[in-house]
């Protein structure tokens, strides 16, 4: 008798394409993606007194303290936006960025217990914490609006069609957190001194970036360096968008998915490359 052939249905090899990201592979394992998103927001308040609430405090708080230091003391220029609502719109987006950037940057060293266990898609990790932020933002996102609208009755902001363009502003951000967390998180599992030189210069880089100036105010040489900072065209659209105000120009969100790109294409490769050999050196 003729024994039935086994038919595998997961096959795991070693020898695959750097630029492959196997997002049917992902998609089966979307489950797995709710549980990571899941544990990561209950972890985040499992035992705070407020909880979700800190969602809002810590918006609310660190744009009171750009207000005094940046808009009191050091009289930076909003371009006549409202003040309050200028550095609220720059923070929303910032912690945004920031927290997927330094989420993803410790994939491999954060779940290093969980990869050397089990097998799954690895891109699923980093892919979750940029989802699990993405809900963060969304509720940021809503205390934005509110102070929006109260001054959008006042007829003290003038938004205009660009606001159409915020989910590919949102998007750009998270795929250029994901490109370039991807590559630091390759890193980190030879060079672990790079973590804490990544948090660091994501505080450095928030100076580089207008989150609390415009780049109107830039002098000359500085403001073409900005121009090529890929963050510098989603913040100024953004603003443009929602407040009206701003230095912004198309060429610039050309610029910024041009070099968005690039990055993510780099941290896929990077990405890919290391995953095959990280529980070595991790």
């Amino acid at each position: 008798m003729n024994e039935p052939q086994q038919k595998w249905t997961e096959t795991i090899e070693a020898n695959h394409s750097l630029f492959d990201l196997k997002p049917q592979e992902i998609w089966r394992y979307r489950d797995l993606v709710y549980m990571f998103v899941k544990r990561d927001f209950v972890s985040s308040f499992k035992q705070t007194i407020l909880g979700p609430i800190w969602f809002f405090i810590n918006p609310i708080l660190t744009t009171i303290v750009y207000l005094i230091v940046f808009g009191r003391i050091a009289n930076l220029p909003t371009d006549g936006a409202p003040p309050l609502l200028f550095y609220l719109a720059g923070v929303t987006l910032w912690n945004y960025f920031s927290s997927c950037l330094l989420g993803t940057s410790s994939t491999f060293v954060g779940n290093a217990s969980i990869f050397g266990k089990v097998y799954f898609p690895r891109l699923v990790s980093p892919l979750s914490i940029v989802i699990s932020n993405l809900m963060r933002f969304a509720v940021q996102f809503l205390l934005f609006i509110m102070g929006w609208a109260y001054y959008v009755s006042k007829g003290e902001i003038h938004p205009n069609i660009w606001i159409i363009a915020t989910p590919f502003l949102i998007l750009l951000m998270a795929l250029f957190a994901l490109g370039v967390g991807m590559i630091f998180s390759a890193l980190t599992t030879k060079y672990k001194d790079l973590s804490m030189l990544l948090g660091f210069g994501v505080s450095l880089y928030m100076y580089a970036t207008p989150v609390i100036y415009p780049t109107s105010s830039l002098p000359g040489i500085f403001k073409k360096m900005a121009f090529y900072n890929p963050l510098t065209g989603i913040f100024e659209c953004f603003k443009y968008a929602w407040l009206g105000v701003g230095d912004f120009s198309p060429a610039m969100l050309m610029i910024s998915t041009f070099i968005i790109i690039i990055l993510l294409v780099i941290g896929t490769v990077t990405f890919n490359k290391v995953e095959k050999t990280f529980m070595d050196t991790v």
